[in-house]
Formats: structure tokens, C-alpha cells, sequence
């Protein structure tokens, strides 16, 4: 009877709990992903999709990285504001174009992210692994520093 009753208490929890984790976002193969509603209006972009919207001048891009990884190679056209100096407040929207931020792997641009969509009150995209899917991609980076002397 115990376990009767266990049973169909515990086998709904555990669909709802299936249900929940299957709605999380993910990105669509096109470049895009929807915004998960647990993420604060956050979305993401892949390296591929990033590249072609680069190509079509749609973004412009924020590399929240530290200034010495920016130096060390960064997308062609970004603007480099360090996490720790971050402020929301001081980044306007510019006109016609979507603001995609970066990182190395996408954790400090998922931060800022958040942040700029808090400021904004709409979703603000980052790119789904930073700098190591673009180069995973094979997409190039500005001013690459070589390492030869």
C-alpha cells in the first residue's frame, strides 16, 4: 500500500521535474537561442551564427575579457570593457545593431549579460562559449599575438 501510494506520488514530481529541464534554452543551430525565462534575458549566439551576423553589420560586440586576453586576440571590431569595470548604466544601444557580448568561455559574458538585460529590461545575447568556440570554429581573431620574438 506504502509503496503504491509512493509511487504515484513520486512519478509526477519526476515528469514536472523532466517537463522543467527539457524547457531550459538551447540554441536552435541557426545562430540564435531563445531566452530562458530562469536567465534573466539572457540569450546566447553560436561562433557561426556570431560570424554572420559580423558580416551583415548587425552587432557590435563587447569583450568583457581582461585587457592583457584582449591583447592576446579578440573579434574583428570589438570593444574591450572588462568585467570588473562593467557598468550598465554607461552603455547605451546603438541604433540598428544587437549588443553581443564575449568571454574566453562564456561565463563572464553570461554575468555581464544578465547585467546589461537587468539595465535594459530586454534580452541582451552572449556568445555560447566565448572566444574558445570561435576559435573551435575556426574563426579568425584580430591582432593575434604570434609568440615569436
Amino acid at each position: 500500500m506504502r509503496r503504491a501510494l509512493a509511487t504515484k506520488l513520486v512519478a509526477p514530481a519526476l515528469a514536472g521535474l523532466a517537463l522543467a529541464a527539457c524547457s531550459a534554452s538551447a540554441d536552435t543551430g541557426t545562430g540564435e537561442a531563445t531566452a530562458s525565462a530562469t536567465r534573466s534575458e539572457i540569450a546566447t549566439v553560436d561562433a557561426v551564427g556570431l560570424e554572420s551576423r559580423i558580416a551583415r553589420d548587425e552587432v557590435r560586440l563587447i569583450d568583457v575579457r581582461t585587457p592583457e586576453e584582449y591583447a592576446e586576440g579578440h573579434i574583428e571590431g570589438a570593444t574591450n570593457i572588462p568585467l570588473n569595470l562593467f557598468d550598465p548604466a554607461a552603455i547605451k544601444e546603438e541604433a540598428g545593431k544587437e549588443t553581443v557580448l564575449y568571454c574566453r568561455s562564456g561565463r563572464r559574458s553570461a554575468i555581464a549579460a544578465d547585467m546589461l538585460a537587468k539595465a535594459w529590461g530586454k534580452p541582451v545575447r552572449h556568445l555560447s562559449g566565448g572566444v574558445l568556440a570561435w576559435e573551435a570554429a575556426r574563426l579568425p581573431l584580430a591582432d593575434r599575438k604570434t609568440g615569436c620574438c
